[in-house]
This record gives C-alpha cells, sequence and structure tokens, in this order.
C-alpha cells in the first residue's frame, strides 16, 4: 500500500455529510481528481491503485499499461489538465485558495488535506471532476476525502453539475464543431448493479446522463453508449459498448457519426484511447469524429465559480432537471457501494 493511501485515516466509516449542521465559514477550494501516472515508472503502480481489491488479473492490468505507454509515453494528460482546471479557478475564484489532490495518484487527498489543515484551513468546498451520480463517481470521491480527513477540518462536496448550462453549452459549442452526423454519446461503463443502485433512488447514472445527453443533442438524432470497461466478464457491465454500437450502426447505413464524450469532463487517457485510437477507427468506411471535452472552457469554470459562491453563502439549493434532482447533501444511502467480491 502506497505511504499516502495509508495515513490519516482518521474516520474510516464516515462519510464527509456527516459533517456539522452549522459549518466553519467557507475558507479553500479543494479540486478532487482521479489521478494518473507522470511517466513509465508510475503506469503499473497507479493501474494497481485504481483496481485495488476488484480482482482485476495482472494481464489485464499490463494491457492497460500499453496503452498509457505506447501512446503517451506513461504520462496521463489528467494531471495537465487538473493543473489548467486548478489554475483556471485560481483566476476565476480568487476569493478563495485552491489545492488539489488526487484518489490515485500523487497529489495524493490525504497529503492534500494535511497540508489544508496546517495552513489552517477549517472549511473547504470540493469541486469533483465527476459531473454524475454513481457510487465510483461520487460517494467513492466522499468516502476517500472522509478517509483522510484530518481533525478540525471540514469539506463539503458542491452538487452534481451535469444538468448546469455552464457545462451542456460548451458540450454544444463542442459537438456542432465537430460537424455532421449522427451523436453517440459516450460514458464510462460500470458495473449493472452499481448502475441500478445509482442515487437515492436507483438509476440515477443513466437518468442523468440521458438528461444532460438529450440537452445537449437539441433535435439531432443520438444514442447513448459506453466504453472503457474493465471488469471480468462474468460480471454484468452497462451495454452497449461503443464499438459494437458502431458496428451495429453502420450494418443499418449510418456512415456518419459523431462521439460526444459526455461522461468525461476533460480528454485524458480513456477519452483519447478508446476513442481516438480504437473507437474511430472500429469500423472501417465509416466516418467518425469526436467532440472535445468541456476542459477549462471559460462558461465551464464559471459556472463551477457560481457553485462554490452558492455554498460558501450558505445556500443549499436543489435543482430540478428532468427526472433527477441534484443535491447538495447527499441522503445516507445514496450510490451505496457495490457488495463485496466473493
Amino acid at each position: 500500500m502506497h505511504r499516502a493511501l495509508a495515513r490519516r485515516q482518521t474516520h474510516p466509516s464516515m462519510s464527509i455529510d456527516d459533517r456539522p449542521l452549522d459549518p466553519p465559514p467557507v475558507d479553500s477550494v479543494l479540486l478532487v481528481g482521479f489521478g494518473g501516472p507522470e511517466g513509465p515508472d508510475d503506469v503499473l503502480p497507479f493501474l494497481e491503485n485504481v483496481t485495488r481489491g476488484r480482482g482485476i488479473p495482472p494481464e489485464r492490468l499490463a494491457e492497460v499499461g500499453r496503452h498509457y505507454l505506447d501512446v503517451f509515453g506513461g504520462v496521463s494528460p489528467i494531471n495537465a489538465q487538473c493543473r489548467a482546471l486548478r489554475q483556471a479557478l485560481e483566476e476565476a475564484i480568487p476569493e478563495l485558495p485552491v489545492y488539489w489532490g488526487n484518489r490515485n495518484w500523487h497529489p495524493y487527498l490525504a497529503d492534500t488535506l494535511g497540508q489544508m489543515a496546517g495552513d489552517g484551513r477549517r472549511h473547504a468546498l470540493a469541486v469533483v471532476t465527476s459531473a454524475f451520480p454513481s457510487y465510483s463517481g461520487c460517494r467513492q470521491y466522499r468516502e476517500d476525502i472522509a478517509r483522510g480527513l484530518p481533525e478540525g477540518l471540514v469539506v463539503t462536496k458542491l452538487r452534481h453539475y451535469y444538468a448546469e448550462e455552464g457545462f451542456l453549452e460548451p458540450m454544444r459549442r463542442n459537438v456542432a464543431a465537430a460537424g455532421p452526423g449522427r451523436l453517440v454519446f459516450t460514458a464510462h461503463s460500470i458495473p449493472l448493479v452499481m448502475a441500478e443502485s445509482a442515487g437515492p433512488t436507483g438509476n440515477a447514472y443513466v437518468d442523468a446522463l440521458r438528461v444532460a445527453a438529450a440537452a445537449i443533442a437539441g433535435e439531432r438524432e443520438w444514442d447513448l453508449v459506453f466504453q472503457s470497461r474493465s471488469g471480468p466478464p462474468s460480471v454484468p457491465w452497462l451495454e452497449p459498448d461503443v464499438g459494437d454500437h458502431l458496428e451495429k450502426l453502420y450494418s443499418e447505413g449510418v456512415e456518419e457519426v459523431v462521439l460526444v464524450p459526455v461522461g468525461f469532463t476533460s480528454d485524458h487517457v480513456e477519452v483519447v484511447y478508446d476513442l481516438d485510437h480504437e473507437a474511430a477507427h472500429r469500423v472501417p468506411g465509416m466516418t467518425v469524429r469526436r467532440a472535445a471535452t468541456v476542459g477549462t472552457d471559460p462558461q465551464f469554470v464559471t459556472m463551477l465559480r457560481k457553485l462554490v459562491l452558492e455554498r460558501a453563502s450558505a445556500r443549499e439549493e436543489l435543482a430540478s432537471h428532468g427526472c433527477v434532482a441534484t443535491h447538495d447533501r447527499c441522503p445516507a444511502h445514496c450510490c451505496p457501494p457495490p457488495p463485496p467480491r466473493r
């Protein structure tokens, strides 16, 4: 176990939603990322961090590791993208210092939280680079924060932003810039049991993806598919797979598509490799273009500033979008962890 993963487990069973009802005034922002390797020697340890406890065979880790090494030289784009987003947030929110911590690689959340406590911070607002509700996209981030939370520091996760115009409008512009074709929205596949239990009442992950996709697509035809599954074949995951779906569309006469990675906020490895290198060349004869993610689009950053200031002013607003409500304080039963492997 890495040093940072083993330290400061002050509240191992607590969620950050167990925070005080009357927390201290907000004094900082915490950007929470997934993390990624920054050199060839980092690739396998990083993948072991990501997949710990999931029973992924070593040969599968080696296969995924080749994606990082062959195309990216062992350096994931995701950390550079988080640095850029942190800088954009610092410029957009000069009132508050912005810290950055990752779940799976340096700078680890536990180390960043310790630095914040050492700097005298007492209440941070967490901006998570995951827009949609699910265990892996929301509660697991909150659990990792709580696991490394030092005494005296409160962290409040901002509500989901998948249905905010600051997320949707940049995606609409990116889709328009990609050109004509049937829209194929992609998101990370997750185990079916996790998808069915997502949110307060279940199925919130897929419901939220559909809300966002419909709002982005407008009058254009669209489909929702999934990518980047990493579990054993015996475990059912969300389908259809993006490559299989492109083959199906081509067999039905569709020759031009635009891939829209709606489930991701930046162009990191799973976007660039799985879509640009694999899916785009899956069907010879099909024209496949790809829309960009929101990244550090100024409208997206402005929306994040709005959410920070909204919560810093102690307004706990509920925003209902279609069939899904985004919320600031998650219910205790929301997005439960997947059952343990037998």
